[in-house]
């Protein structure tokens, strides 16, 4: 059976980045009946939180995905070791004892001399009565993955074929002085222990699964039983780097500020194919998805296309998804008003006082007759939404004014905005009382 991963670090809550990877794994898995695992990368205790584990799932779901299995790698830690032991044992992990100034000495070195700034492997001319004095006097040692020659080959779903060869990269430190596991290394073993089928991740993955195929085939794995596809990364709507404010911005930020779950996923999910981004919870988004469909080029994340896709959402979304949103006494009459003039659903608070609390309109100025005489003109109740033309056309009648001159010192008497919901649907909500308030005496 299909089984894919997504494996946060609970160092931070995630990101707009983050949720696409999870998105993309979540919508392969469903779509082919496979599994999805959520997979806590927690080894670095002194980073990970319990308050960033809770709330990567509560985003997770906030965002309508659901996982099959969940596990954290912090209660692995013996397996890790014991893998760690096994490549010890085959030759594939050697210590090593220099510092990182010795590393960075040799790395310039090998740069004065036209080489590439690579690790020389020096550690392997260690003998194990050197290794054992050094213990002794107080040194520990940091474990190198020894690389295999050649090159690492795949077919990749979204970049097709890609190589990496191993003789250009350094031999990988999978397990640090400490006996601490790396991300490297523990990622390969949960991968094979659990049945991973298909890793979907960033491109900037792409020099790492080339080293991790390595160690996975060195564990006993079939690399070519694992299927990858690596997402081209986001750029700015500029096509530069994706700034800091932008790539960081939090699922949590967004759900505060009012942006939908199903803006977010809608947009995600059509970011990089020709495909018009629509709004939907994941479900409603698998049979769009396709990697096929996904340029090999960065597509560009554009915050106001996906505050775009909000409105439309917020300008066709029922009054009984929105209700629990709203505040309490509000109803459908006042969603129908007021929807069409959203960005973000919190500013439907806005609208309620405007219709049924206190607001502070400007001055009235030189328009303080013609807003005297609108008060005198105002029909008697009952309102319905033909009430806001009998009252203009009187006062365009009787005033001489028209258009803008007619209009917006109504709006603004009225509701303390220059623009706004269509005032003939707010008249009736507001009411005759307060529009009377509101009107110079």
């Amino acid at each position: 059976m299909m089984k894919l991963r997504f494996a946060p670090s609970p160092t931070g809550h995630l990101h707009v980045g983050n949720a696409r990877v999870a998105l993309a794994n979540w919508l392969v898995a469903r779509r082919n009946g496979g599994r999805f695992v959520l997979r806590l990368d927690d080894t670095d205790a002194q980073r990970s939180r319990e308050d960033y584990a809770q709330a990567i799932q509560e985003d997770l779901r906030w965002l309508g995905l659901d996982w099959d299995e969940m596990f954290r790698q912090s209660d692995r830690l013996a397996r890790y070791a014991a893998a760690a032991e096994a490549l010890k044992a085959s030759g594939r992990l050697y210590p090593c004892l220099e510092t990182e100034e010795e590393l960075t000495y040799k790395r310039e070195l090998a740069r004065k001399q036209g080489r590439p700034p690579l690790y020389d492997r020096g550690a392997l001319k260690m003998t194990a009565e050197q290794l054992a004095r050094a213990m002794e006097n107080g040194k520990r040692p940091y474990w190198r993955f020894r690389l295999s020659h050649g090159s690492v080959a795949w077919d990749d779903a979204v970049l097709g074929e890609r190589h990496v060869k191993l003789s250009a990269i350094s031999d990988p430190v999978l397990v640090r002085a400490d006996g601490s596991p790396l991300y490297t290394f523990t990622s390969v073993v949960d991968d094979l222990d659990t049945g991973v089928t298909h890793v979907v991740r960033g491109e900037d993955h792409v020099t790492n699964t080339g080293v991790q195929l390595d160690i996975y085939a060195a564990l006993g794995g079939r690399p070519e039983a694992l299927r990858f596809a690596h997402l081209p990364l986001l750029t700015d709507s500029d096509g530069g780097p994706l700034s800091k404010r932008i790539g960081s911005l939090s699922l949590r930020q967004l759900r505060r500020d009012g942006v939908e779950a199903a803006s977010i996923t809608g947009y995600l999910a059509a970011l990089g194919t020709s495909n018009d981004p629509v709004p939907g919870a994941p479900r409603d988004l698998l049979e769009r998805f396709d990697f096929k469909a996904i340029s090999h080029s960065s597509p560009r994340f554009d915050l106001r296309q996906m505050l775009a896709l909000n409105r439309k959402l917020l300008h066709e979304m029922p009054f009984e998804q929105a209700r629990p949103h709203l505040p309490e006494a509000a109803d459908a009459a006042f969603w129908a008003a007021i929807r069409g003039n959203l960005d973000l659903l919190p500013e439907a608070k806005h609208w309620w006082e405007v219709v049924h609390g206190r607001i502070a309109p400007p001055e009235p100025g030189e328009d303080a007759e013609f807003l005297r005489a609108a008060r005198e003109a105002l029909p008697p109740e009952p309102w319905d939404e033909a009430t806001w033309a009998r009252w203009t056309d009187a006062l365009k009648a009787g005033t001489g004014r028209k258009g803008k001159a007619l209009f917006l010192p109504l709006r603004l008497a009225l509701t303390g905005e220059d623009h706004g919901p269509d005032i003939k649907t707010l008249l009736p909500l507001i009411g005759r009382a307060k529009v009377l308030e509101r009107l110079p005496g």
